[in-house]
């Protein structure tokens, strides 16, 4: 093989090379669910590049992929209460870069956007919710104080982030805080109960009247309808009447006797013994 041809030989293997990194430097692939910001020796492009193959100019451009997806990060505040008490609260945080923001985010901060954005503005947002109540409000009314602080973070940050939601994981008191908080719940527990053991007292003695005055207003209407109608007794008497007629026996003090009484005294009166004659068993024996 003569000179020539291997120096021909070499110089289509270069060029073959030469398209091949040229082809491979002048494309790119935004991955799905990430923009990209194009640099140019040094320069930001103001525009973001979508998701997807494109062509850019070999070995001077970059294409930087940023995640738009929704993102959690975890983190922790320490809060002090209206009543100076010391709360260490354990959250997450779910948040996106929205793409209108990308290029900016690139362009004007360094590093995480949580770490130096968000984070700083929740931090801030739940310091100023807690110093506005008590420890004990704070533990128990847990989810209008992540509502607030919510509010006043996305405020804070305006359109460059969003945050979705905060999620209060664990609120730490100190020990002696716990200990107190728990011993007021148990007597409000107590107090509970005997309001609702004086309240239950005073409905049955409130009971107890109305039924006592609902009795004697019966017997007065009663008196009034006996003064009023007299017959109404004897109406009485025959509704609960038995059809046993009763008989008067007696002087001054009378007996009142049914006929099936009568009866029976006479059966017993006739049956029993003359006392004239003596009993068959005192007579004396005759031979």
């Amino acid at each position: 093989m003569t000179p020539q041809a291997i120096v021909r030989i070499i110089g289509v293997a270069l060029l073959i090379f030469c398209g091949i990194i040229m082809a491979f430097s002048g494309t790119y692939v935004v991955k799905p669910g990430y923009r990209g910001v194009q640099v140019t020796m040094g320069e930001v492009s103001r525009t973001f590049k979508p998701e997807g193959f494109g062509l850019k100019a070999p070995f001077i451009t970059s294409i930087n992929q940023i995640s738009i997806r929704q993102q959690t990060a975890e983190d922790k505040a320490e809060c002090y209460s209206a009543d100076l008490q010391q709360i260490t609260v354990d959250l997450k945080v779910l948040f996106r870069i929205p793409e209108t923001s990308v290029v900016k985010l690139f362009q004007d901060y360094y590093g995480s956007p949580f770490e130096s954005l968000i984070a700083p503005r929740v931090q801030e947002a739940l310091k100023e919710v807690a110093a506005l109540q008590s420890a004990e409000q704070i533990v128990k009314n847990r989810e209008q104080i992540k509502t607030r602080s919510l509010e006043i973070a996305r405020r804070k940050l305006g359109t460059l982030l969003v945050i979705e939601d905060i999620v209060i994981q664990n609120i730490a008191l100190t020990k002696e805080l716990e200990h107190a908080i728990e011993a007021k719940m148990v007597q409000e527990q107590e107090a509970s109960k005997s309001k609702y053991l004086q309240q239950r007292v005073q409905i049955e003695a409130d009971t107890a009247v109305i039924r006592a005055k609902g009795e004697a207003e019966s017997i007065m209407i009663r008196g009034d309808a006996l003064k009023k109608n007299p017959a109404f007794v004897d109406l009485q008497i025959v509704d609960k009447w038995d059809g046993i007629a009763p008989i008067v026996i007696g002087g001054g003090d009378k007996v009142v006797l049914t006929l099936q009484d009568i009866e029976r005294l006479k059966t017993q009166k006739s049956n029993a013994p003359s006392p004239t004659q003596p009993a068959a068993a005192n007579r004396p024996a005759t031979r």
